[in-house]
C-alpha cells in the first residue's frame, strides 16, 4: 500500500509542476523600470507650498487640480502636470515676468503632500497610504501592517505610470516606490 501511495503522490507532484509557474504570472513580468527621486513629476492631487519673495498675495498652499493646473492668484493657471518642481518654479517666475508683476521673481515651491500609493493583496491592511520620499516596497508593506501568513514576499508587482501609460513590473523588497504606485503582494502557492 505504501508503494502505491508513493507512486500516486509522485505522479501528482510531477503533474502539478507546470501549474506552479502559472500561479501568479509575476515571474514573467519584466523588472520595473526605476525612476530617480529627483525626476519626480507633478500630477493632479499633489499639494504644493508656493512662496514668492516679496509677493505675499501668492504665498500659500495649493493643489494641482484635475486638469493638471496650479491655480494661483494674480497669474491664474500654471501648467504643472508632468513638470518637476524646478520646472514649475521657472514657469511661475516666467508668468510673473510676462504679466509685469515682478521683474526678477524668486520662486520657491515645496511639495507638502504627494499623491498616495496603493497596496493590495497579501498585506494585513490593504488600502491607500500617504507617500514619503525614499519609500521602498518593504516600507510600504510595513505601513500596511506587514505581510499576511499567505504572502509570497518575493512575489510583488508594481503598476506605475511611465510616460503617460501604465507599466507593470516585478519588484523586490528594496525597490523604490513612487506616489501613485499600485503595489500588489501576491499569494504564495504551497
Amino acid at each position: 500500500m505504501t508503494g502505491r501511495f508513493s507512486i500516486l503522490f509522485g505522479a501528482i507532484c510531477i503533474a502539478s509542476l507546470p501549474l506552479a509557474g502559472c500561479a501568479s504570472g509575476v515571474g514573467s513580468l519584466p523588472q520595473l523600470p526605476t525612476v530617480a527621486a529627483q525626476e519626480y513629476r507633478l500630477a493632479p492631487g499633489d499639494e504644493l507650498r508656493v512662496f514668492v519673495y516679496g509677493l505675499d498675495a501668492m504665498n500659500n498652499t495649493y493643489s494641482v487640480n484635475d486638469s493638471g493646473q496650479l491655480s494661483l492668484p494674480l497669474i491664474e493657471g500654471v501648467p504643472a502636470n508632468g513638470k518637476t518642481v524646478p520646472e514649475l518654479e521657472q514657469a511661475i517666475a516666467a508668468k510673473l515676468v510676462d504679466r509685469q508683476i515682478v521683474q526678477r521673481p524668486n520662486v520657491n515651491v515645496q511639495p507638502m503632500k504627494m499623491r498616495p500609493f496603493y497596496i493590495l493583496g497579501e498585506v494585513k491592511a490593504p488600502g491607500e497610504y500617504a507617500y514619503r520620499p525614499g519609500m521602498s516596497v518593504v516600507s510600504a508593506v510595513s505601513a500596511a501592517g506587514g505581510y499576511t501568513f499567505r504572502a509570497d514576499q518575493g512575489n510583488v508587482s508594481i503598476t506605475r505610470k511611465v510616460n503617460g501609460r501604465a507599466v507593470t513590473g516585478r519588484a523586490g523588497a528594496a525597490s523604490p516606490i513612487l506616489p501613485g504606485d499600485d503595489i500588489r503582494v501576491h499569494e504564495k502557492w504551497f
